[in-house]
């Protein structure tokens, strides 16, 4: 693993905000270990309010250790502006434009850094995961919703407003499903956990072999595309549904990206399951802290 992120002690005050659950922890800032976390089902309403005050909630059931932080880190579903300003996500009606950086900064007392949840997966993973050492990949979370975040030569990327990785509105169906951003045939809106339990009326975690092979399949095409565009040969996935499905999931996205990653460069293409597990969020929440500070040892 690689550390020295921040001195002995340090802790970073992590937020995960997803349309499933909030989570927020304390994360060792020189380790990336999780040292306490709180998590609450995100509100079904309308109200940003009710939602931000759930969240906040979470602060005081991690304990006086939470004086400990210096910083605030938050992955969360997008889009959103650029640094995370507002926040529009697609999972969480209630919440458009919605200032949570300053809200957070008001709150915490923290300097508090935004970023997608997907692009702090790929951050956290390579600081301490699956992608550690690496210098081109693609991080992924397989979820209520995809999305993703794309290392090339060492650093992430952001694009033009923040929201570069969306591979969840990579189109693997053409005519395929009406997606939730308004499109059809994307990624999300074929094989994330919102899509199947739309098609089966039931939970992800409920699915059968055939939806579950489906689902790395539509995922390895994706990838498989992202691979040959961007010359990278490595995706790390994190997420309730792709990490739940497990073994099935992985092996039929593998046997896709062979089938369709045929360039010289992007032979040998490989998927895996994130390093951190479910502690990929909170870890990558705080990577996203330490990366706006220039103290991560990985990805500047």
């Amino acid at each position: 693993m690689t550390a020295g992120a921040g001195p002995a002690g340090e802790t970073v005050l992590a937020v995960d905000i997803g349309g499933t659950k909030l989570a927020a922890g304390l994360v060792d800032a020189a380790g990336g270990r999780i040292l306490a976390r709180a998590a609450v089902p995100t509100p079904r309403t309308g109200d940003g309010e009710l939602v931000f005050a759930a969240l906040v909630g979470l602060f005081e059931r991690l304990g006086a250790d939470r004086a400990s932080a210096r910083l605030c880190g938050v992955g969360s579903g997008g889009p959103m502006t650029a640094s995370g300003e507002r926040l529009s996500p697609v999972h969480i009606p209630a919440w458009r434009a919605f200032p949570l950086r300053r809200r957070l900064e008001e709150v915490t007392g923290l300097s508090v850094f935004v970023d997608n949840d997907a692009k702090a997966v790929a951050l956290g993973e390579g600081w301490v995961g699956a992608a550690t050492g690496v210098g081109a990949y693609i991080g992924m979370v397989v979820s209520t919703g995809i999305g993703g975040g794309i290392v090339l030569d060492g650093r992430l990327l952001d694009g033009r407003a923040g929201n570069a990785g969306h591979i969840g509105h990579v189109v693997v169906e053409p005519d395929g499903r009406p997606c939730f951003c308004g499109g059809r045939g994307c990624l999300e809106g074929e094989a994330s956990g919102r899509a199947i339990e739309a098609v089966t009326g039931r939970p992800a975690a409920e699915a059968g072999p055939d939806i579950v092979r489906r689902c790395g399949t539509l995922v390895g095409r994706a990838v498989a595309s992202v691979a040959s565009l961007l010359d990278l040969d490595l995706a790390v996935v994190a997420g309730s549904v792709a990490l739940g499905f497990g073994g099935p999931f992985f092996a039929a996205a593998q046997a896709e990206i062979d089938a369709r990653a045929r360039l010289d460069f992007s032979r040998g293409a490989r998927i895996r399951p994130a390093g951190l597990g479910a502690d990929a969020p909170l870890v990558g929440a705080a990577a996203v802290a330490l990366h706006g500070t220039g103290r991560l040892p990985c990805c500047p």
